[in-house]
């Protein structure tokens, strides 16, 4: 009986620590990744509009080449490394062997000017940064106080022997390859990367986030969309963009859904192309990009039955338009580069029939299996009852380590151990998200908070009645803004390119919708522009606009 009872003891034993150790492993995404690529398969895995189309056991064998180079090339305390690459697969690449030699990726934001990116070089040490010729010439103002590992001339330092050696780790079972990498030497709370909040409204912040971060993120969301071997996946957002680090890095890496990548998203032609000549089923993407798609021939986005936008409010016109033209719908979800990124999205009802539990119109979906949040009072802190707005508050295992090199801007955004995000937002009885304004972009007038974000989607509203998505140019008409006002407190100002109708009429128009008069600007605050500031991601710049706005004033 006793033997029995020891059997069963070391049986349990054997299971439970054969748990921890596959648990573990799946934390750590390059662990996870080894085991995916490895598997037998012929078909393409990553692929990109330059032509590059490699299968999984391929994408392996040149990690591991670049791998053994980048470890002859850096300086063994050299944790941080920049990456200065476009959406391609030797972008995907460069991130891959540095993740598999151990070291700490930072993707650095091409659309900054040199001085933003010198700081963001400073702030996180970096003394190399990967990159590309054919890519750093076409910003020929770049000048970056790093040394610069140039892809064309390194690939030339590959041996012989470096690719005989990548041929034999590749052939080896996984779990002498990772000790043989250094991969279990690895905590799931060590960076796997350093990425650069936008600067939308200052300087900006490098967000440190864990294996285990993005690792977590990665499997909630790809539960969420429940995505698989049958998707395939296009990829336009950029991976300095945490959105696109996750989904179009490590999704395809985690997962056996293939990846097809174009550099630029402001390119519909050639977007469009690729999503034809691939298949492309599902891709996250801004609203802002997907006015320009709209445009293109039915045939090219018809297999296309998820799209996910973010990093802006998703208009409902454009909604209803994509959906009559291409017979799917847009969905929205949310989330922060400190949340690796996503915190919520809706699933598209036309994939999941009767999805009425993960789709509702004009929310950014239900926080994810493992993400907590909550709303709380802007003043008090008290916690908000249903449908009410307020400060919105995260927390779980994709929240991030903090800012690096800075602990007092970390303090700042952390209350009581939860993320504040600085959105407001409301939460409804059926747990669904709606975003209704950031605490940067609310105005109190008379006393009475006036989201921007709200009026913005109101005067939108009023000029998509005037004429169709379609016809846009793409990017944001309007950006509403604030002033400081002697008599109110703040006055509302609304910066625009173009009107289909004048500032008068929309105002009055305005007077019919369901919002308080209060927020209705005056038709002489209304100031034409050349241009709305955006950001790479194709957001608002934030402080751009507020600079604009006061420059105008004086």
């Amino acid at each position: 009986m006793a033997e029995q009872f020891g059997s069963a003891t070391t049986l349990a034993l054997l299971i439970y620590f054969t748990h921890l150790m596959d648990v573990t492993n799946m934390m750590i995404p390059a662990r996870a990744m080894l085991r995916l690529l490895q598997r037998d398969s012929n078909t393409v895995k990553f692929a990109d509009s330059t032509g590059q189309e490699l299968d999984a056991r391929t994408m392996l064998l040149r990690a591991l080449a670049i791998r053994r180079l980048l470890g002859r090339l850096l300086h063994g305390n050299e944790t941080n490394v920049g990456i200065l690459m476009p959406t391609t697969v030797y972008g995907a690449l460069a991130n891959i062997a540095t993740a598999l030699d151990g070291r700490t990726s930072v993707n650095l934001n091409y659309t900054f000017g040199s001085d933003t990116l010198n700081y963001c070089i400073e702030t996180a040490g970096i003394k190399h940064v990967i990159t590309s010729r054919k890519f750093i010439e076409r910003f020929p103002g770049i000048e970056l106080n790093a040394d610069l590992l140039i892809l064309e001339d390194v690939a030339k330092k590959i041996t012989t022997g470096d690719k005989l050696l990548a041929w034999i780790e590749s052939k080896l079972p996984v779990s002498l390859l990772e000790r043989l990498l250094g991969l279990t030497t690895l905590s799931p709370n060590d960076l796997l990367t350093i990425i650069f909040t936008s600067g939308s409204t200052g300087k900006p912040k490098g967000a440190m986030l864990t294996h285990a971060n993005v690792a977590a993120n990665v499997e909630d969301f790809r539960n969420r969309l429940q995505v698989g071997r049958e998707d395939r996946l296009l990829g336009i957002l950029p991976l300095f963009h945490s959105f696109g680090y996750t989904t179009l890095l490590w999704l395809p890496l985690l997962s056996e859904c293939s990846m097809f990548y174009h550099v630029n998203p402001l390119e519909p032609k050639k977007v469009g192309e690729i999503c034809l000549k691939y298949g492309c089923t599902t891709m996250p993407t801004t609203p802002t990009f997907q006015k320009g798609y709209l445009r293109r021939p039915k045939e090219e986005f018809e297999k296309m039955h998820t799209i996910i936008c973010g990093a802006e409010k998703l208009p409902a016109d454009l909604v209803a338009a994509w959906e009559e033209k291409f017979g799917h719908r847009l969905v929205e979800g949310y989330g922060t580069t400190e949340l690796s990124p996503v915190v919520s999205t809706c699933a598209p009802p036309n994939r999941f029939p009767g999805a009425g539990l993960l789709y509702k119109p004009g929310s950014i979906g239900k926080p994810l299996d493992h993400v907590r949040v909550k709303i709380v009072d802007l003043e008090s802190g008290a916690e908000q009852p249903p449908d009410t707005p307020g400060m919105l508050l995260v927390k779980g295992p994709s929240v991030m380590k903090g800012y690096y090199g800075a602990p007092e801007r970390t303090h700042e955004v952390f209350k009581d151990g939860w993320y504040v995000t600085g959105d407001v937002a409301r939460l409804d009885a059926d747990g669904f998200l709606f975003i209704t304004g950031r605490q940067s972009r609310i105005s109190k007038i008379g006393g009475e908070m006036v989201p921007h974000i709200l009026i913005e989607e109101v005067i939108d509203k009023i000029l998509a009645r005037q004429h169709k998505p379609e016809q846009e140019n793409g990017g944001p008409q309007i950006a509403v803004s604030a002033l400081p006002d002697e008599k109110k407190g703040e006055k509302i100002i609304v910066l625009y390119k173009q009107l289909a109708i004048s500032p008068e009429e929309i105002c009055k128009a305005m007077l019919h919708e369901a919002i308080p008069n209060l927020w209705i600007p005056s038709a002489h605050n209304f100031r034409q522009v050349a241009e709305i500031p955006v950001l790479g991601s194709g957001k608002l710049d934030l402080a751009a606009v507020k600079r604009l706005t006061t420059e105008m004033e004086i």
